[in-house]
């Protein structure tokens, strides 16, 4: 292999050092495309601040490199933890400044549901399997909406959309990030489904720390099913924690395109509720 074939496999497949810290876990990997070089996981989110260099730090002396050796940086930008976010895209920045290293943002939620369409489609068997590992590229065969949630607390989540197909189709986002209220949020996604009956949704994934809000996302299971009956979505509630490799999965695709972030520009992601959810909120407290 000569310099030019070497440098566009590396262009093609640069090594990512991802972070995500926008959730209880500290999530962070080293990546090489498809190939996850070392990871590491640590749920301490009153830590985040104490923990996050020294665990790059051991991360990257795992992987054999120097922050030098890294072809780019993935930071979760949330939603999320506000304090949590903060902190992950600071270090984030404050490394490829140091580093003179590209920077990308990756959506937090999507990072999340990335990770549970890979991991649910594994748990599934080896068939599913082969279609997840070629769910970036394929062809259409049914589809499975990924709804990633985080606990915001008061009823609310952090939440989005996506779908994969089940064989292996182009990933493809359904609904923006947001802050939404989960009952609410579920009723919607019933109205969705029963909109778009032509795209033969085949599963819906409800993914995260379901531990606030598994009732919610139980009776919209039972409601699908009533409204569609024997052709009912398979409504399955998946419980996962972020995993660093999806950032750097993500990130690694927009480093590949030659796309980067402004390294002193890139902000979290403070999703606020829609002002006149807010102000509903209000009035239900106010009227308890």
């Amino acid at each position: 292999m000569n310099d030019k074939e070497r440098k566009r496999e590396k262009m093609d497949n640069p090594v990512v050092l991802a972070l995500d810290t926008s959730t209880a876990s500290l999530a962070a990997a080293v990546v090489r495309g498809t190939e996850v070089l070392g990871e590491i996981g640590s749920v301490a989110e009153r830590n985040h601040s104490v923990l996050v260099v020294p665990k790059l730090q051991e991360l990257l002396r795992s992987c054999g490199l120097t922050g030098r050796q890294v072809d780019g940086i993935a930071a979760g930008r949330g939603p999320g933890s506000y304090t949590g976010m903060r902190i992950g895209v600071t270090v984030a920045k404050t490394l490829a400044w140091a580093w003179g290293k590209p920077l990308v943002g990756v959506s937090s939620l999507e990072g999340l549901a990335y990770g549970a369409f890979h991991r649910g489609m594994e748990q599934a068997g080896t068939a599913d399997r082969a279609g997840a590992a070629a769910a970036d590229a394929g062809a259409d065969d049914g589809t499975t909406w990924i709804v990633p949630i985080m606990d915001a607390r008061r009823g609310q989540v952090y939440t989005a959309a996506f779908a994969a197909g089940d064989s292996g189709a182009k990933w493809e986002r359904l609904a923006d990030d947001g802050i939404r209220m989960m009952d609410r949020w579920m009723s919607e996604l019933l109205q969705r489904l029963e909109a778009e009956r032509h795209r033969r949704v085949r599963n819906l994934w409800i993914a995260g720390d379901l531990t606030q809000h598994e009732a919610a996302a139980g009776r919209l299971g039972e409601e699908v099913a009533a409204a569609f009956g024997d052709d009912a979505p398979q409504v399955r509630l998946l419980t996962y924690y972020m995993e660093g490799r999806w950032i750097g999965r993500l990130g690694g695709y927009r480093l590949a395109a030659g796309e980067s972030d402004d390294v002193h520009a890139l902000v979290p992601n403070y999703t606020q509720l829609a002002e006149a959810e807010a102000k509903l909120l209000a009035r239900e407290e106010a009227n308890r």
